[in-house]
C-alpha cells in the first residue's frame, strides 16, 4: 500500500502532490490494479489535512479512470500507468543512486540537486523536440 507524505517545498499543492504520488507508483509498478489506496480518514490521520484534500484527489485519480471508489469498501486501482520500460527501472535506478552518492560527495544539497537534475532534464528535452 501506498504512504503518502507531504513536501512543503514542492510548490504543488497538498492534493496535486497525493495525485502524483499515486501515477509515480503505479508508473513504477508499485501499485497494481485491484490495490487499495488508504482511506481518507487514513489519509488525514497520518497527513493531518483537511479531509475534502484527499477527496479531490481521488476524485481526480477517478476522473482519469486510474481509481475506483466502491462506497462503504475503500478506493481501488482500476488502470496501471506501467510500460515495457518497467523492466529498465533496476538498472537505471542503480545508475542514479550512484549519481546521487556522487553529487552529495561534490557538496551539493537536496535543492542544488534538483535544480541540476531538472534544468539538465529540461535542456535534453528540448534536444529530443529540437
Amino acid at each position: 500500500m501506498i504512504e503518502f507524505y507531504l513536501d512543503a517545498k514542492s510548490g504543488l499543492s497538498p492534493y496535486q502532490q497525493l495525485v502524483q504520488q499515486v501515477r509515480h507508483a503505479l508508473r513504477l509498478g508499485l501499485l497494481r490494479e485491484g490495490d487499495q489506496l488508504p482511506t481518507v480518514k487514513e489519509v488525514v490521520a497520518h497527513l493531518a489535512i483537511n479531509a475534502n484534500t484527499v477527496l479531490k484527489a481521488y476524485r481526480e485519480l477517478e476522473h482519469e479512470a486510474l481509481v475506483a471508489a466502491r462506497p462503504g469498501v475503500g478506493t481501488f486501482v482500476t488502470a496501471t500507468l506501467t510500460d515495457t520500460s518497467l523492466a529498465a527501472h533496476g538498472p537505471l535506478r542503480l545508475d542514479l543512486r550512484r549519481w546521487l552518492a556522487k553529487a552529495r560527495r561534490a557538496g551539493l544539497d537536496d535543492e542544488s540537486i534538483e535544480a541540476l537534475f531538472m534544468t539538465t532534464f529540461r535542456s535534453v528535452a528540448q534536444e529530443d523536440i529540437a
